[in-house]
């Protein structure tokens, strides 16, 4: 049953007394190397991403279309492809013109999906920013929640001195971690665009406190450049607390929540006022936001994930906290009154793991109290940030309040922890568990639907300068032969299982590919933008119904590895389609699965049921067999 949790309370120490004090103290440490500007030493090392070869991928995406597409049309894409491809066309054309820019940029890939990541048009709120929902922990005493021991670690995020993480013995790019502090989108009439204030010759030492829907600037550096203590920033953050009682500001944060389009308009006219523009300015330079969420509908313990999931996706929707947020900030660190914390992130910026690799820093801290002495300094005051608001900012506020509920009310999200087995069962038995993850989805969604569909899964290009993510596709030929004999009854046992082999196999081949940088999806993608920038007709391949099905991805999964638990969050990308993210542990499976209400063919919470049985069934299939499960 739902109840809701009143304010009883404006003292900080009572409403926020841990995490709230913790993550502005991570944030401090942080930002305590700002003016370091020393460069990662083995970046320039890191080979470009590499351009595959044009028949490679034209073979590649051919036989990804077998399982999604009808005969006829694979018929008619495999003619496309051939006269794409053929010596001297237009393929070869766009080919050589893409090779020229990977050997003219870091990588030519981010430089292209960086700029789609601008253009688009959709609210940032659910639908392209991502959040982590950190563990439900559970504190003795008011000291101890207010203590803190600086992280020397977190202060190499922005000092760029983090230890160079490896991936099968190979270094990985290390950049996103310095954009990820004191960055912000920006609303443009045209496109947006990305700022990145860190590397300034003034670079900032605030963070924005929001509280109440009311933005607060908190200087985290005394007047000598000593980062503040644990009991200053309690003493501020209580400053701020009393300071915003709930009142009837405009809740101009909601403005966040538009539509690009529409923000930008009203951004417009925000700025025409020179109040605006400062207030403005200063958040978009802070650090981050720290966002004190005032009470929330909560459920039962057994459902804290899906509540807090809920909470750090959107807030709830006007009338709760989705005021109380600035959107277009990269890094968003929250803490609801009930103890729900987490971060909302702008994935233009950053990947989810890099954020992940932060909240793991974040919770590391947490649960290593230690008294710091506070040096006896008269703190100024937090002073507020003040907007000016029009009437014409009035009806964006309006039209942004009601846009913001429906996003709320339509995001279906839920949590489901797997705990029948983990990954240490199957890699005792040398079987792939992402693999073996990836064939009991395709079979839970075959289930449900008795058909196959376009399906990815994201990976990392780390290893390449400048690398982001690569889409490792998920079904193939060999998949869908095994979901299909799966639960018929005239298959042998040992057949299944053989399928199951040879589907696994696939996967790993694949994304053995992708992560090497031969990815059929964005180099199909780059000679597409290749086509656009030259101003040519645009091919036949890229128009043909093979094209937009294979793109039309019903199935968006992802990997991300969290040490302290905390649990990743997105949403679909497409109305009709899934996003399902995991993360696995020795003894255990999460999974988080989005999808859209609206959507009527779609069910989250039928998608992970089903999901549970195939994991199970899979187990006894192989039990059956190999005596090994």
């Amino acid at each position: 049953m739902l109840r809701i949790c009143s304010r009883t309370m404006v003292n900080v120490g009572m409403l926020y007394p841990y995490g709230l004090v913790k993550s502005c103290h991570l944030v401090k440490s942080v930002s305590a190397s700002l003016v370091t500007g020393r460069y990662f030493t083995h970046q320039t090392g890191l080979p470009s991403l590499p351009v595959p070869p044009l028949q490679q991928t034209c073979e590649h995406y051919l036989s990804l279309l077998e399982p999604i597409v009808e005969m006829e049309e694979l018929k008619r894409t495999k003619e496309l492809v051939e006269e794409f491809q053929k010596a001297g066309g237009v393929g070869e054309r766009l080919q050589r013109s893409l090779e020229m820019k990977a050997r003219n940029t870091d990588n030519w890939v981010s430089s292209t999906t960086k700029s789609i990541a601008v253009d688009s048009l959709v609210p940032l709120v659910v639908h392209s920013n991502v959040g982590g929902v950190f563990p439900q922990m559970d504190f003795k005493d008011k000291d101890g929640q207010t203590r803190f021991v600086f992280n020397d670690r977190s202060c190499m995020f922005y000092s760029e001195t983090l230890p160079v993480e490896y991936i099968g013995g190979k270094p990985m790019c290390m950049k996103q971690y310095s954009q990820m502090l004191s960055s912000c989108r920006i609303p443009g009439l045209e496109k947006d665009s990305l700022v990145f204030h860190g590397k300034s010759s003034n670079p900032p030492k605030h963070i924005i406190v929001v509280h109440n829907s009311q933005f607060f600037v908190l200087d985290v550096y005394n007047s000598d450049g000593t980062p503040l203590t644990v009991d200053q920033l309690y003493v501020q953050l209580e400053r701020i607390c009393n300071s915003s009682p709930e009142i009837n500001a405009e809740p101009v944060g909601i403005l966040t929540t538009l539509d690009r389009d529409s923000w930008s308009k009203a951004y417009i006219s925000l700025i025409k006022d020179k109040i605006n523009k400062d207030s403005l300015s200063t958040i978009e330079r802070s650090i981050c936001t720290v966002c004190l969420d005032g009470p929330m509908p909560q459920a039962s313990d057994e459902m804290y994930n899906t509540y807090a999931g809920l909470q750090i996706m959107h807030g709830g929707g006007s009338q709760w906290n989705s005021a109380n947020r600035w959107f277009d900030k990269t890094l968003q660190l929250i803490i609801g009154e009930e103890g729900a914390q987490g971060f909302n992130m702008s994935h233009a910026a950053a990947d989810g793991t890099i954020f992940m690799a932060l909240a793991d820093y974040v919770i590391a801290s947490m649960k290593k109290p230690e008294k710091i002495l506070s040096p006896v300094v008269p703190l100024p005051k937090p002073q507020k940030l003040h907007f000016n608001i029009t009437p014409d900012i009035k009806k964006y506020i309006k039209d942004a309040k009601q846009s913001m509920d429906t996003i709320a009310q339509n995001l279906d999200l839920r949590v489901m922890v797997f705990s029948h087995y983990g990954k240490k069962v199957l890699k005792d038995h040398k079987i792939s568990p992402d693999a073996f993850i990836q064939m009991a989805i395709q079979l839970a969604y075959y289930r449900m639907y008795q058909r196959c569909c376009p399906s990815y899964e994201a990976a990392s290009l780390r290893t390449f300068r400048d690398g982001r993510v690569a889409a490792i596709y998920s079904t193939t030929s060999a998949s869908a032969a095994f979901v299909k004999a799966f639960d018929d009854p005239k298959k042998k046992n040992t057949e299944k299982v053989d399928l199951l082999e040879k589907a696994m196999k696939v996967h790993r081949w694949n994304t053995g590919m992708a992560m090497g940088g031969q990815e059929v999806e964005g180099h199909l993608g780059g000679l597409r933008m290749q086509a656009v920038e030259e101003e040519i007709s645009m091919p036949d391949v890229f128009t043909d119904i093979s094209f937009h099905k294979f793109l039309d991805c019903r199935l968006s999964t992802s990997q991300v590895t969290s040490k302290s638990g905390c649990l990743p969050c997105a949403s679909p990308a497409l109305l009709e389609s899934y996003d399902m993210c995991y993360s696995l542990t020795n003894v255990d499976i999460t999974f988080v699965v989005t999808a859209y209400h609206t959507c009527k063919e779609n069910n989250a919470a039928q998608l992970i049921q089903v999901l549970e049985n195939a994991l199970l069934d899979m187990r006894a299939l192989l039990a059956q067999i190999t005596k090994i499960l």
